[in-house]
């Protein structure tokens, strides 16, 4: 395919291309993709995100909005000054840049012909000098939607004035770390990790692949300008995954992906909800992680309440969080625990406990809210089934593991003869049953369903202190902590 040719090139230096008139986006894509691949490793979601975002480059004044590109590695040599190299010869308008001044970086990308920004260093450019880094923190935050402006004193003397100048512009940012949370949030992250061994990338060499790099330009100029019409007026179908501020700076790539037609609107999704996704997982705030590890305790253990001391405990269990040590070293204490839920509106209250104790807890209605508005859909889970229902006994049971545990019926039983025993205390059919295997354990079950509370864990009933998974398959998942 050939979409565009350079037919002829006047004195002036003007250049008539001549171009297929049904053009080919798809395989157009497809050539940019592989293109960038030749050059630099990135992974499949990465290629089709960055693709789609060059070919925005040369519409982008169609969209309302336009994503930044959130370059970032966790050390050197990831290949991130190489990829901005590999975009600077397909992008539109390329300016690429380390550190400059304010000034000149208000007024440049307030040119008649805005540039696409492809800033490299920016962790150093956000560590430099204070004017700098607000001018940059400005230009970014507003920069993002069409009609965003920067604002600044011109003038000297007694002639300073307010001006304000354009900020709307492509940007693709390169650097080591975290960007700002406020400029994150209008990125798509493109995390680069360093080659392994074997994952050959050819060497770029600028003069060498310069006559590929500007057809690839001139026919993404041609076939974009092309559906400048539909671009403008599109309204793709956008992925509930993604946030609201990401499903903004997404909509103007899923257009492309749209008219480029083939495997690239499905592909294109696909790649913004996994790029989004993995982001959000190591960026989320104290808070939302926070409503996060609470709603998987409450799902993964099939309750609807739970003390506030054993919800602390459950979440300085999870390997992967900062709750184990919040304090200075130390679990997440539940007043800790009180008050960062009390930013979402969240207060513990009295909850009554089947030993007849009422201490201070959460029900898991308290949470519905704040989860609803701050975290992503949650997947499909089984219906749990509520702790009043299932779990009412008052008395403990005997486990064959623990001989310190008096019986429902006050008599001692092998795990054997304890298999199954009604339950005297419970006014819902609930009976207590025990696996007779070696190291069996005990439960209690409501009879007329599939939930059933593991009563290994000790003095409280329903302690989800350690538990890893629900039990409704007969076996408790218990992982003690010794």
């Amino acid at each position: 395919m050939n979409i565009g040719r350079i037919e002829h090139v006047s004195a002036d230096g003007d250049i008539e291309v001549t171009y297929d008139a049904s053009p080919n986006g798809a395989a157009l894509l497809g050539k940019v993709a592989l293109f960038i691949r030749r050059f630099v490793s990135v992974s499949d979601s990465q290629n089709v995100v960055l693709s789609l975002w060059v070919a925005h480059t040369h519409s982008f004044v169609t969209a309302d909005c336009t994503p930044y590109m959130a370059i970032t590695s966790a050390e050197k040599q990831c290949g991130k000054t190489r990829l901005l190299e590999v975009l600077d010869v397909l992008v539109a308008n390329s300016w690429l840049t380390g550190q400059v001044t304010a000034a000149v970086l208000a007024r440049k990308i307030s040119d008649d012909v805005p540039p696409t920004l492809l800033l490299d260093e920016s962790d150093a450019a956000f560590a430099g000098e204070k004017e700098y880094v607000e001018a940059l923190r400005g230009v970014l935050n507003s920069g993002y939607r069409k009609g965003g402006k920067y604002s600044r004193c011109v003038g000297q003397g007694t002639k300073m004035e307010v001006r304000d100048f354009s900020s709307f512009c492509p940007k693709a940012i390169a650097g080591i770390g975290k960007l700002p949370d406020t400029i994150a949030d209008r990125s798509i992250p493109i995390r680069l990790k360093r080659a392994a061994r074997g994952e050959g990338v050819a060497r770029f060499r600028r003069r060498e692949v310069l006559p590929e790099a500007e057809q690839l330009r001139n026919d993404l100029h041609i076939w974009c300008t092309s559906l400048d019409n539909i671009l403008e007026h599109g309204r793709p179908e956008l992925p509930d995954e993604l946030t609201d501020r990401k499903q903004d700076v997404a909509e103007p790539l899923l257009a492309i992906a749209d008219a480029a037609g083939g495997e690239w609107p499905s592909m294109a999704r696909r790649a913004l909800v996994e790029l989004c996704a993995e982001a959000r997982a190591l960026e989320d705030s104290n808070g939302t992680r926070l409503l996060s590890d609470v709603r998987d305790i409450f799902n993964d253990h099939g309750i609807d309440r739970i003390p506030s001391c054993e919800l602390a405990t459950a979440l300085a269990e999870i390997e992967t969080s900062p709750w184990a040590d919040w304090s200075n070293g130390k679990p997440i204490s539940k007043g800790k625990l009180a008050r960062l839920l009390g930013r979402f509106g969240i207060t513990p209250g009295n909850i009554r406990q089947p030993d007849g104790k009422v201490p201070k807890g959460y029900h898991r209605d308290d949470f519905t809210d704040a989860w609803e508005r701050y975290l992503p859909a949650d997947t499909p889970q089984s219906p749990f089934t509520p702790l009043s229902k299932c779990y009412n006994a008052t008395t403990r049971i005997n486990t064959s593991d623990s001989a310190d545990f008096d019986s429902a019926t006050g008599q001692e039983r092998s795990g054997s003869e304890n298999s199954e025993i009604p339950n005297k205390n419970a006014p819902c059919s609930v009976v207590a049953f025990s696996d007779p295997s070696p190291g069996g354990k005990t439960y209690l079950r409501d009879a007329s369903g599939p939930g059933c509370t593991c009563q290994e864990c000790g003095v409280h009933y329903g302690s989800m202190a350690g538990w890893r998974a629900p039990v409704a398959q007969g076996r408790c998942q218990r992982e003690t902590a010794n």
